[in-house]
This record gives structure tokens, sequence and C-alpha cells, in this order.
């Protein structure tokens, strides 16, 4: 049996349309589940913090406050003058190496945003500058950082807060 290329080509577009829909359907109904729980997270002055290690980078990751959504979140540098980042120790190429070694731990923080900014030359980015007092761990494993298709590189930075899904387009997907 023979397909004409028209009928395959709208077979195929068909088939990743639907396939797009069903991960934009997944990624948004993981996104509100995880929504409903920063909800009822406690309310204070401290941060919610997901570090995200990059090799040969100084960026820390991602702050928001608590009961707010990932879309909030700011990607930072650390100043380390109160206190060390909970995984500052040797750095790769040492064998002892330990710096990164907490990539998407979850932590609470106490600190302030400094006001000043700090240009991080791997990444190219200027990022705002953070100063800790503490870290607390939360969750040494929790999951997807803004959606669960989200696509992770070591060579730069790939996870932001845009890659969301929109709510509109959610409620749009989860209607369906």
């Amino acid at each position: 049996m023979k397909m004409d290329t028209g009928k395959f080509l709208t077979l195929l577009a068909a088939a990743l349309c639907l396939s797009d829909c069903n991960t934009l359907k997944s990624d948004c109904q993981a996104i509100s589940e995880r929504e409903a729980q920063i909800a009822k997270e406690q309310p204070g002055d401290y941060y919610i913090g997901r570090r995200y290690y990059i090799p040969y980078t100084r960026l820390w990751g991602y702050l928001r406050r608590p009961g707010e959504s990932w879309r909030t979140a700011k990607l930072v540098m650390m100043d380390e003058h109160a206190v060390h980042q909970p995984d500052r120790g040797p750095e790769p190429p040492l064998k002892n190496a330990v710096f990164g070694t907490d990539d998407n731990v979850e932590y609470a923080i106490t600190g302030s945003f400094t006001g000043m900014k700090a240009y991080e030359p791997s990444s190219n980015l200027v990022l705002p500058l953070f100063k800790a007092t503490s870290y607390k761990v939360i969750n040494r494993n929790p999951g997807f950082l803004f959606k669960p298709s989200e696509k992770r590189s070591d060579d730069f930075v790939t996870l932001d807060p845009r890659i969301m899904p929109q709510p509109g387009a959610c409620q749009q997907a989860l209607a369906q």
C-alpha cells in the first residue's frame, strides 16, 4: 500500500500536534499540582532556592519567595561574605571536588538581595547578587524546576522561568 506525500505529511503533522498537545497538557497538570503545593508554603522572611549548577560558571541558581510561583524566580549569584554556599569546597578538576554536587537541591534560604549586580563571564549574564545568611535543605530531589518536559544542558543556561507555559495556554490545554 502506497501513501501519497500530502497525506503522509498531514498525518505526521497531526501526530506531532498530538504529541505537543499531550506534552503541554501533562506539563500544565504537573505545574498546577506543584503550584497548589507552593500555595501551602509557610509564609516568612526567607526564600526558596533551587541550586542550578552549570560547570565553569559562578551563578548559584534560582530564588523565589515562599508561596510564589517559580515564574517569579530570579537567577542569582551568591555573595559568600556572611556564609559559604553549602557545596563550597574543592572544585573540578580536583579528584575530591564537591562544588556543584547539590545541583537541583531545594533550600530555604535567609538573606537579602544586595542591590548590586554581578557579571558571570562564562554565561555572559549580569545577575542580581544575593547575600545569604543561612541555608537549610528542604528537598534533595524536588523534580523539575519550571516544567516536566524541560531540557537541560551543562553548556549554558537552558532553564528559565520563561519556558513555563503561560497560564492561559494551560487553562486551555487542561480544558480539552
